[in-house]
This record gives structure tokens, sequence and C-alpha cells, in this order.
């Protein structure tokens, strides 16, 4: 059988699959239809200093091959969920990661200093690329010196491993991607969701209430592929791709243009038990392909 382990240089990965954040609820949930050992990391959801109540209904759409969301980073604040952390520390060995969110740059220090004391928290995202909280979908992940900016104060604070998640509504992801490496990231997650929008035809009004939306699914999946390849390209430290991925053959495409390991979101919403049969699938592939390792595929896409 194929080795799916991942080595990020600071930690390593049973297997390539994370969880994407916000698409995994408190993980615990989860135990019932799969084995939480299976995932190479387990993300939670994002999380303010504060409890925070999200933005008002409705907060998801479907459309044809996704889902638009406007959950807006709902959660229980730092030290309740330092508590939910704690208690799943205890019933998984998967590391935990927090994903680290703020409205200025001072809240995502203090959010992220909290985490750091925390000896469950095996490794801290930056969410510096949400679009459903305000500004119309603007955030620090779309300007390269505020992502450098913010990636260091960050930095200077905590010396736990430190990914950064990316926008993907920015004209060229490659010099934001070299901001947040040159700030001292450890490690890059590409993407977060397209800004979209959706309308309602008979009341001739936006669907959501901030009138743009994040879209996640299937649909993204091709506009993930470019953005992690072109990120790949860019920066020496590991990519970790995000964005419809839902089997096997997906993740390993995301392998193969340079991503050092995965994470999966929406599917975990329509069939919590994916990660088990996506790893399964990507197992059975590489073995008709003759492949022994992921460092056998990564990086291997030809012009």
């Amino acid at each position: 059988m194929a080795d799916l382990s991942v080595d990020l240089g600071f930690q390593v990965l049973r297997s390539p699959l994370m969880t994407a954040s916000g698409t995994f609820g408190q993980a615990e949930e989860f135990r019932p239809v799969l084995d939480l050992d299976l995932l190479g990391a387990i993300v939670f959801k994002g999380i303010y200093l504060e409890a925070r109540p999200g933005n008002p209904p409705p907060r998801l759409h479907e459309t044809a091959a996704g889902l638009l969301n406007s959950v807006g980073l709902a959660g229980p604040g730092a030290d309740a969920m330092a508590a939910r952390i704690r208690k799943l520390a205890e019933l998984t060995t998967t590391p935990l990661v927090v994903n680290v969110c703020g409205g200025d740059d001072p809240e995502f220090v203090s959010v992220a200093e909290v985490f750091e004391a925390l000896p469950e928290a095996a490794m801290l995202e930056l969410n510096i690329s949400c679009p459903n909280v305000h500004l119309g979908g603007r955030c620090a992940a779309q300007d390269a010196r505020h992502t450098g900016r913010l990636v260091k104060l960050v930095r200077r604070r905590v010396s736990k491993p430190l990914l950064v998640k990316l926008s993907p509504n920015v004209p060229d992801i490659a010099p934001i991607a070299r901001a947040a490496e040159s700030a001292g990231a450890d490690a890059l997650t590409v993407a977060n969701t397209f800004l979209g929008l959706a309308v309602d035809l008979e009341k001739r009004r936006p669907v959501f209430r901030r009138f743009y939306a994040g879209l996640s699914g299937p649909a993204i999946k091709p506009l993930a592929l470019r953005l992690v390849y072109q990120a790949v390209q860019s920066v020496k430290i590991p990519v970790i791709g995000c964005g419809g991925i839902s089997s096997g053959r997906d993740l390993l495409e995301f392998i193969m243009v340079g991503a050092a390991a995965v994470q999966i979101g929406t599917v975990n919403l329509v069939e919590p038990g994916a990660a088990a049969r996506i790893l399964n699938e990507a197992a059975v592939l590489m073995d008709r392909l003759g492949i022994d390792n992921l460092n056998g595929l990564r990086g291997t896409l030809q012009n």
C-alpha cells in the first residue's frame, strides 16, 4: 500500500488530508462516522478573542456546483475554544490546528498568544483572508504590505508552526505569498473562498444580508489548482492546497501541482465520512500508477 505520510519540515502528518476551517464543527461530532486518527490534521473554526454571533441568516446558499456561505466566523471566543481543544486532544492523536482571527492586527496577536500557550494546539493558521466579515470582502491578504506586517507581528509573539491562509480574490497571489514567507510563515494555505453573489429574482434583492459571500466546492477546484501552482512557484515553504477537493484523484492532482498537503471543506458538509473514502481512493490510485509515496508525485506537473 502506498505511503501517504507527509513531512512538512516542522510537523509530520500521517496523511496529507487536513480539514478546512469552518467545515468540521468541533470534530468530536464526526467520530461516529470517521476515525479522526486517519486525518493529517484537524483545523478548527476561525476564532476571535471574544464570542461572536456571526452574520444574520441566511448563511448558506447552494449553487450548481458549490456552496456560497456567509457564516461570518461565529464562535465562542478563545477561552471557550481552548477548553474544547483540550477535550478533543484526549480523543485523538491527530495534530490540532487553531484558525486565528482578529478584527484588527492587535487582536490577531492576542488570539495567537492564547493558543501559543495551549500545549494541545500543535499549529496556528492565521486567517487573514475571510471574505465574510465586513468591508465587502476586503481583507489583509489582498495587500502584500499588510500581509507582511501582520504575519511579522504574530511571528514575533509565537513559536509554534504558523500557517497563513491566503485569499484567492487577488490579481496575483505570488507577491502575497512571498510577503507571508518573508515575514516568517512556516507554510501557506491556498486558498480561502472566492467572493461570489447570489440574487433572489422574485425579490430583486441579494440572497445574503452582506451582499457577497464565499464560494466553495467543486466549482472552484480548477481555480484553486492554478493558485496552488502559482504559490508553489513563488515560495520555498510548504503550500497546503484547498478548494473543491472531493476525491482521491482531486487530492493527488493538488499534490502533483506541488501542494505539500491538502484541506477538504465543503465535502465534509455533504458527506461527513468523506476523508476515509478520499484517502482510500488516493492510495488505490497511487498503487495503480506505481507511486510508492507522495514525494514521487509532488511537483511533477510538466509543461
